[in-house]
């Protein structure tokens, strides 16, 4: 069972939100939040697995929300749901720590499907976008500077996995591409994680770009 907290200021989009998940067998919502500093006190208490959580909220909003989430030690992912198509947005919830990024106008399917995948730890961002918002907004590393420790201690096999995660493969397409099992390369994964000191691949997307490891538009 998928457990969900809803933190939006919104009582209406918190009930239709509620009603479309609360109608799958997998997901339960344990509870709502009206701005991000409920949002954060909610999801200490009740530990839920993923925080549907609204950008724009009075007060705290959702990316400090979700910041404050990470550096409390919470388990829980965060996906991102908002009304504001704007890459500055989207960017500075990737780096916070958010897990999946998705406009409100999705469908019931869409959603549902959404938060499936951001629990299951996977990544929602599709790769072109993820690319265009690294362009724009990324923090370069100084011309000539070495990779950063944690980078260092990857293996050569887990540095061609995370250049393959860096260009939104699937782990299925990861193990295609390097002619390994799935097994294995969900290994490799979870050493790069637990390497670079990350929780999940959209993390560990932005320290390869912004360390310098991965080049924008690389594998376009």
């Amino acid at each position: 069972m998928i457990r969900i907290l809803i933190a939006d200021d919104q009582a209406l989009v918190r009930g239709g939100f509620r009603m479309i998940l609360d109608a799958q067998e997998d997901i339960e919502v344990v509870g709502e939040a009206v701005d991000g500093a409920q949002a954060v006190e909610e999801a200490l208490r009740l530990h839920p697995d993923l925080v549907v959580m609204d950008i724009r909220m009075p007060g705290i909003d959702g990316i400090e929300a979700t910041r404050r989430l990470l550096a409390a030690g919470s388990r829980a992912r965060v996906l991102i749901l908002t009304t504001f198509d704007l890459d500055e947005y989207v960017y500075e919830a990737m780096r916070a720590g958010a897990s999946g990024f998705l406009l409100k106008d999705v469908s019931p399917g869409q959603l549902t499907e959404a938060v499936r995948t951001v629990a299951a730890g996977e990544a929602l961002l599709a790769p072109a976008i993820t690319r265009r918002l690294i362009e724009r907004f990324m923090r370069r590393p100084h011309p000539g500077s070495k990779l950063p420790a944690e980078l260092e201690q990857l293996t050569p096999r887990e540095l061609d996995v995370l250049r393959l995660l860096a260009r939104g493969l699937s782990n299925a397409e990861i193990a295609e591409e390097l002619i390994l099992g799935a097994a294995t390369i969900k290994t490799h994964v979870a050493g790069v994680l637990g390497k670079l000191g990350v929780r999940d691949r959209v993390q560990a997307v932005v320290a390869a770009y912004e360390s310098g490891l991965i080049e924008p538009g690389a594998g376009d």
